[in-house]
């Protein structure tokens, strides 16, 4: 017998296999409820949004609109991008395509459609709605049992734009841009004039880039010429200073160390220095040259990590594409975009977050403290912040002395934390009378209790960037802008926090509802 009669249809011996028939007509209706089983998570993010709040939602589209075309159902809209981010899914053409061919999207759709474009601007048009989402599914969190404030973690990331780094450029060739579209214009509108019509179909399209163009071109002239200004007058501050230095007859100051580190080893060096002086030989000589000039490049290091801000270009410049960004410095390098913040508990459920054009973390402690509590207090949360962690990015005498929740402030990086700790070894109680702000600080960091609160802080807000980042491909923000960046923070975060419930115990949100 052949291999082909073994196999063949015919033959008493074929194997059985369920039938392919693609022609096979459905005897009953369909209904949705089938396609997905009952704990998909697209069922239990349409739930969700049945519980929250969508007013601010539905006051884009009058009651009264009459003709154009029908709105979709925001609510139904809310589930599709909630879903859509839930699953690392961000692009408005992406989410169009998988609404035709992904069930759980056509769930949540009802079957249709929405174009791309809708998506999108549904998602522009909506940034305060958005935000208040993020505030909704917090109280949802409080209700699952993950909302607690008992120990609160604060860290940013760098989260880039929608721009590239050779985008941005100095005033002079700004307004030569600039200069050139409107003369680009001016043409236009003789060629129009010339041809007898009002507005050319074929030129519109054109003309419209241009413009947009235009409006981010001198956006980003505001902010260099702001930028030059502000410049312009510390620069004219300090000179006033030294001058009146001069006059008074004062040594003119250099750059002070403001790092309490750097303050530390100068005081060293000048101890070593000053015995060295009062006990001289000449076999110390060497040793007095190398403490002066350790000492003269630590007031060098000094003065240059002092001054403003990170080793960005001395040239001011902006970005034209997307003016309100900023160059940022990253772990893998510069980074043209924004600085993400989030206020994470022990659940790594996100309690607060910004977005900011500032570079440097240690101006945002303070502020996201006063987030967390803003946030907890809007979603209805009663509890107080027990204790702020922060990494070394944050430390500053003035974030650790200011009235507010208890708070560890990392004093170096954490390598060199733990070294330390190996090297001087546990410290108990409380820190000595006489030490310093910075002493107090690396005292608790080494008591028992300190060591284990501080451990917590890695895996309870960095694992919450790195599922961002990681899993849900947020490296890059699909729209321009600072507010826009923070409604898309409020999207990414807002997710975030239903997985946290999904996987948690979702059955208690809607049981105490």
């Amino acid at each position: 017998m052949t291999m082909q009669g073994w196999i063949s249809a015919d033959d008493s011996m074929a194997y059985s296999y369920i039938r392919c028939d693609r022609e096979q007509l459905f005897l009953l209706p369909l209904s949705m409820l089938d396609w997905l089983d009952e704990g998909h998570l697209a069922w239990f993010v349409i739930d969700a949004v049945e519980l929250i709040d969508t007013t601010c939602f539905h006051e884009v589209h009058p009651k009264d609109s009459q003709g154009g075309r029908p709105a979709y159902d925001p609510e139904m809209m809310v589930a599709l991008l909630l879903y859509a981010y839930c699953i690392g899914m961000r692009s408005s053409r992406q989410i169009e395509q998988s609404c035709r061919s992904d069930l759980a999207f056509r769930v949540i759709c009802a079957n249709e459609v929405p174009d791309h474009t809708t998506i999108a601007r549904f998602r522009a048009d909506n940034e305060s709605a958005i935000a208040s989402v993020f505030i909704e599914v917090l109280r949802l969190c409080d209700a699952a049992g993950l909302a607690s404030l008992g120990t609160i973690a604060i860290d940013g990331t760098k989260i880039g734009s929608d721009a590239a780094l050779d985008a941005n450029h100095g005033s002079s060739w700004i307004r030569a841009e600039i200069e050139s579209i409107l003369a680009d214009a001016s043409d236009t509108d003789a060629t129009e004039d010339a041809q007898g019509t009002l507005f050319d179909s074929i030129l519109a399209a054109p003309l419209r880039r241009r413009e947009g163009r235009l409006g981010r071109l001198r956006a980003a002239l505001a902010k260099v010429e702001e930028a030059e200004r502000a410049a312009s007058e510390t620069e004219a501050q300090r000179v006033r200073h030294a001058q009146a230095e001069a006059e008074a007859g004062h040594r003119p100051k250099g750059g002070l160390p403001k790092d309490p580190h750097r303050a530390a080893v100068r005081a060293e060096l000048d101890l070593a220095a000053t015995k060295v002086q009062a006990d001289r030989h000449p076999e110390r000589d060497d040793l007095a040259r190398q403490v002066e000039s350790a000492q003269s490049r630590l007031e060098r290091a000094t003065e240059a990590t002092s001054s403003a801000g990170p080793a960005t270009p001395a040239k001011i410049v902006a970005n034209v594409t997307d003016p309100e960004s900023a160059i940022m410095k990253a772990a893998q390098g510069w980074v043209q975009g924004y600085n993400v913040q989030a206020g994470v508990n022990e659940h790594q459920v996100v309690i607060s977050y910004a977005a900011t054009t500032d570079h440097n973390d240690v101006g945002q402690l303070l502020p996201m403290i006063g987030a967390t509590q803003r946030c907890a207090a809007t979603a209805g949360i009663q509890a107080k912040i027990g204790l702020v962690l922060a990494d070394a990015g944050y430390w500053s005498e003035d974030n650790a002395t200011n009235p507010g929740p208890d708070r560890l402030i990392a004093t170096t990086k954490d390598w060199k934390q733990r070294k330390a700790a190996r090297a001087l070894g546990q410290t108990t109680g409380p820190a000595p009378d006489e030490a310093s702000t910075l002493e107090a600080m690396e005292h608790r960091l080494r008591t028992p209790e300190g060591t284990v609160a501080y451990a917590t802080r890695s895996h309870t807000v960095e694992s919450v960037f790195g599922n961002a980042k990681e899993n849900h491909g947020f490296r890059r923000f699909m729209r321009r802008g600072l507010v826009a960046a923070e409604s898309e923070t409020a999207l990414i975060f807002a997710t975030h926090n239903l997985m946290k419930i999904f996987h948690h115990n979702p059955s208690a949100v809607f049981a105490a509802s």
